[in-house]
């Protein structure tokens, strides 16, 4: 059975999370992040911690029976984090939970959770859009290939995955599928190669890349960062992530962006940066 589309709009019971300056400098240190805002004593969050207090509202969707997620076969599609107000070292964020959509695709079906961070002052901080999708459940006929504009290449980062990159991802994130930490289970339950880089930690280093080039390393310009991701990242690669500007509106400046291995194949397509001020 597929996914149960009649639970579109279903809201889950929400939940507290303490941020502390322990839990942000630990994410920023899991993904090689040095700003120093995202360290020392009141320390701010970088772009993709949210995705650490969206986590138990995420598993709400996730396990929850009704919907009927099939979680071998489940992978994650997209992932777009709306920034309004930086969450803080000492905040209390209230984590609600709707399940956004449901869609059959050509190759499977999706679902879209978006998770709403609001701080101790009511003020909405994040909006966390995570798309996951289920393999082989639908159809496998293809769309024809996309027809990609010629595009003014405005920064390229290069950056290093530590080996040990999922593991300290993993403690730091707390999300510790076993396909990201077990060599044996990534091989024989879910028969990648061996274990795989958190997408999530992936989108983490290329919002690294967007602050250092893009945003003159404050995160305070960052509004928005969204991601597909197309192809597993494993420990011990180099991605590149190239951007360029899409359109300039009022004082927001629109980068679309992407990520490839080091074989020149992309593994984020799509990106979308909204920085202000630039």
């Amino acid at each position: 059975m597929g996914l149960n589309a009649e639970l579109v709009g279903k809201t889950y019971p929400k939940q507290t999370y303490e941020v502390t300056a322990e839990a942000i400098s630990k994410y920023a240190d899991a993904t090689n992040e040095d700003n120093p805002a995202f360290h020392g004593d009141s320390p701010i969050a970088p772009p993709c911690f949210p995705i650490v207090p969206a986590g138990a509202g995420m598993g709400q969707a996730l396990f929850d029976s009704d919907l009927g997620v099939n979680l071998p076969r489940m992978v994650h599609g997209e992932e777009d984090h709306v920034l309004h107000v930086p969450i803080k070292a000492g905040d209390v964020l209230e984590v609600a939970t709707e399940l956004e959509s449901v869609e059959l695709k050509d190759t499977g079906e999706t679902f879209t959770a978006l998770v709403k961070l609001t701080n101790q002052d009511g003020v909405l901080a994040s909006e966390v859009r995570s798309l996951m999708f289920i393999r082989g459940t639908g159809s496998s006929r293809r769309g024809p290939a996309e027809d990609l504009p010629e595009r003014e290449i405005t920064f390229e980062s290069i950056q290093k995955i530590d080996d040990d990159q999922t593991f300290r991802y993993a403690e730091a994130s707390g999300d510790r599928n076993p396909i990201h930490v077990d060599e044996d289970f990534a091989k024989t339950m879910a028969g990648l190669p061996g274990i795989i880089v958190h997408g999530m930690c992936t989108m983490a280093f290329v919002s690294k890349a967007i602050l250092d080039e893009a945003c003159g390393s404050d995160p305070l310009l960052l509004r928005r960062i969204k991601v597909r991701f197309s192809k597993p990242v494993f420990p011990g690669q180099t991605i590149t992530t190239r951007g360029w500007i899409e359109e300039t509106e009022g004082d927001v400046t629109v980068y679309g962006f992407e990520t490839a291995d080091p074989e020149g194949s992309l593994v984020i397509k799509g990106g979308i940066a909204e920085v202000l001020g630039k």
